[in-house]
């Protein structure tokens, strides 16, 4: 099995106090009667007890071999030939120190284990007659969807050094201690003096066996949790070891102090950004101004220089300074950590905030990027064609429901039902934003997704806990018993997928082409089409997630079809036009700096009946009476709200009559009369006869339906 990251278990892992019994060698007799009945060649057989009366020999008390050097514990190093090991009695003794560990007259520690390559100790229990359970865990890790090779391998290394190190000679009996245990010895071998023994160099032994002895140990906690051996959920993510945050001492208390705090309600990630944040300002501190070792030291001087030093020094990793996106998350977590000590009265703090949000770079304000209809034509047909039934469900649904990444990832088992009148729902789990909610799905999606129900419900997995709700839940996308990652569902299938369509563009690493669909342009293309389409504000909100109006707004102000079809029915040349200002249009005598303008600023003119051309040079209107300002235009998309308004305006004249009111219907007459005079310049009657509807958010409206961008309706 390929090795990946180490884990964060075995970076965090504490070994459990082991009581190790004293050791002793055993009887010559027992020691023959076990060679004999291995039915051994006597040459072979006769080797073997010359081994065992040489070793016993030079460690008459066994207790004095395991304070000899490791080097001469393990006897062959690595690359020397098998019949001229360095130190060949204990090399030669190896199989009777095992034989002795599965006696329980000794433990053998980690460090010889591991050091130790090749130990064969499964050969030895069957001799005994000890069964280890490694056959059991292994069909139990293939029904969790583990390869039969790779499961074997991985149990029988883990049960063997554990059992040489415990005792405990049965699966069943390992507990999570002992796991715990074995993998705190595999990241502490990394630090030993001797390694270089038996590693070129720690790195080299941190890049292969320590991450394929964590895989080991990995598989072995991952069957363990569902067979309900073990209590805890194994760790899915493994990342790279990182240094300790290490600030003067005044200052690591009040760094700590305020993590500590900020886990109690925030999600692991955030906190590591906050972890960063400070972590990159105490690292320049320290380089740059070595004599502060207090946070009542720090002042706002020091926050800018660093801020400068983040816009202009190169990154080690890339070459090139952090981007905008990296310093505003850099100076927001450590314009926090000042804000919130402050606020909780924390000793031996600035007791205000050095650096706010202004003193951040500004972020350019993107148009989302969806995905355009040609490219989604490309992308459809291949991702039908995926062979992963996870990876082509999850895609399906991400490409139908506007759903984020991680609410695909973790949809429950029982995600999928059905409206009333039978189109497929699917329910979204509490994620980013702590609210659970359900969305209807295309039928596409909902048999992908139903394909991996099924296959899902024949498994026998034990739920895991979920690290938001603490509840116990069968997720859909589990795989080798654990949460499928994002990368596998989504980002590994859509690299290839855009690489096959042509869909690539520069940002890949060293220089390559990458290719340019994301998993998160689905959401932004179901919210742009839901825009373009019609759909309500409030719908977009809901279907998307979004907990503020200004979110969805970005998808229902910035649709670039609506905007285009609305700037050429006025400023297009030709375009059938009404008002005071058609004129200007018509005649082309509109200043050239003010078409520019309008063509920039075109979607902020729209009023209930046209558009109003005036431009801010000109300062606001100075009264709303705009059917006759000289600045007001409209199209024949607006009939039927000029239609609608006409006859309001003729009830109003006819009450205003019948209660006497002489003024008002005169009033209400001249707005009549222009609304007439408007629908006549548009080549329409008064009547909503024979009117054609418009389409998207301009449908026509009743007299007593309010516009959408009324204000007591855009507040859902």
């Amino acid at each position: 099995m390929t090795a990946r990251h180490v884990s964060a278990a075995a970076l965090t892992a504490t070994a459990p106090p082991v009581e190790r019994p004293q050791p002793q060698h055993c009887p010559e007799e027992q020691y023959v009667e076990h060679l004999h009945n291995q039915g051994l060649h006597p040459q072979y057989l006769s080797a073997k007890l010359r081994h065992y009366h040489a070793f016993k020999e030079r460690w008459p008390v066994l207790a004095d071999w395991f304070d000899a050097p490791l080097v001469e514990r393990v006897g062959r190093l690595p690359g020397e030939p098998h019949h001229q090991p360095t130190h060949p009695l204990s090399f030669r003794a190896r199989s009777y120190l095992i034989y002795l560990a599965l006696l329980s007259q000794t433990t053998l520690d980690y460090p010889f284990t591991l050091a130790a390559s090749q130990l064969r100790v499964m050969d030895t229990a069957v001799g005994l007659g000890i069964d280890m359970g490694v056959d059991i865990l292994v069909e139990e890790a293939v029904a969790l969807g583990f390869h039969r090779a790779s499961a074997r391998q991985a149990m029988t290394w883990t049960l063997a050094r554990i059992s040489l190190r415990t005792g405990v000679l049965h699966a069943d009996g390992v507990s999570e201690e002992h796991i715990n245990e074995a993998l705190e010895a595999v990241r502490l071998f990394s630090e030993r003096d001797d390694l270089r023994f038996f590693y070129p160099s720690a790195q080299q032994y941190r890049d292969n066996a320590q991450k394929m002895w964590v895989t080991h140990l990995h598989q072995l906690h991952v069957v363990l949790y569902h067979r309900g051996q073990v209590p805890t959920r194994p760790r899915k993510k493994m990342p790279e070891r990182k240094p300790a945050l290490a600030l003067p001492p005044r200052m690591q208390v009040v760094v700590e102090k305020w993590l500590a705090a900020r886990r109690l309600t925030d999600a692991p990630s955030t906190t590591a950004q906050l972890e960063l944040a400070v972590r990159n300002f105490g690292d320049w501190l320290t380089q740059h101004h070595p004599g502060i070792t207090s946070w009542t030291q720090v002042t706002r001087d020091h926050c800018l220089e660093w801020i400068s030093y983040l816009a202009e020094t190169p990154s080690s990793a890339t070459g090139k300074p952090l981007g905008v996106i990296s310093r505003k998350q850099r100076i927001s977590g450590l314009s926090q950590l000042f804000r919130e000590t402050a606020a909780w009265q924390y000793d031996d703090v600035p007791g205000y905030a050095l650096i706010t949000a202004g003193d951040a770079p500004k972020a350019p304000q993107r148009v989302p990027r969806f995905i355009p209809d040609h490219e989604l034509d490309q992308l459809m047909p291949v991702i039908d064609e995926l062979t992963c039934p996870l990876q082509r469900a999850a895609l399906l649904a991400l490409r139908w429901s506007g759903a984020r990444r991680d609410e695909i990832r973790r949809l429950p088992l029982d995600c999928l039902d059905r409206y009333p009148d039978g189109t497929p729902r699917l329910r979204l789990p509490a994620r980013k934003t702590y609210k659970e909610r359900t969305v209807p799905i295309h039928q596409d999606a909902a048999d992908a997704l139903q394909m991996v129900i099924d296959l899902r419900k024949q498994g026998q997995d034990r739920p895991l806990v979920d690290e938001r709700t603490g509840e116990q839940i069968r997720y859909l996308f589990v795989r080798y018993g654990k949460l499928t990652s994002s990368s596998y569902l989504f980002e590994e299938p859509l690299q290839k997928i855009s690489k096959a369509v042509g869909l690539v563009g520069p940002g890949g690493w060293h220089g390559k082409e990458r290719g340019t669909i994301s998993a998160h342009r689905f959401r932004h293309t179901v919210g742009t089409q839901l825009a373009e389409r019609g759909a309500k504000l409030h719908t977009i909100m809901k279907v998307l997630g979004h907990s503020s109006v200004s979110m969805a707004l970005v998808y229902a102000q910035v649709s670039d079809r609506e905007v285009l079809r609305d700037y050429k029915s006025v400023l297009e040349p030709g375009a059938v036009i009404a008002g005071p200002a058609a004129d200007e249009l018509k005649s082309g005598t509109l200043p050239a700096e003010a078409v520019d303008w309008l063509k920039s600023n075109f979607l902020k003119t729209e009023l209930e009946l046209g558009h109003c051309l005036r431009l801010p040079s000109e300062g606001p209107c100075e009264c709303d009476l705009y059917l006759t300002c000289a600045k007001f235009v409209t199209t024949p998309d607006y009939v039927p709200r000029l239609q609608a308004r006409l006859e309001v305006e003729q009830q109003l004249i006819q009450d205003a009559d019948e209660r006497g009111w002489a003024r008002e219907v005169e009033r209400h007459t001249a707005v009549a009369r222009r609304l007439t005079a408007l629908l006549a310049d548009l080549d329409e009657t008064a009547s909503h006869a024979d009117v054609p509807a418009c389409h998207g958010v301009l449908a026509p409206l009743s007299p007593d339906q309010p516009h959408e961008d009324d204000p007591a309706e855009s507040t859902s």
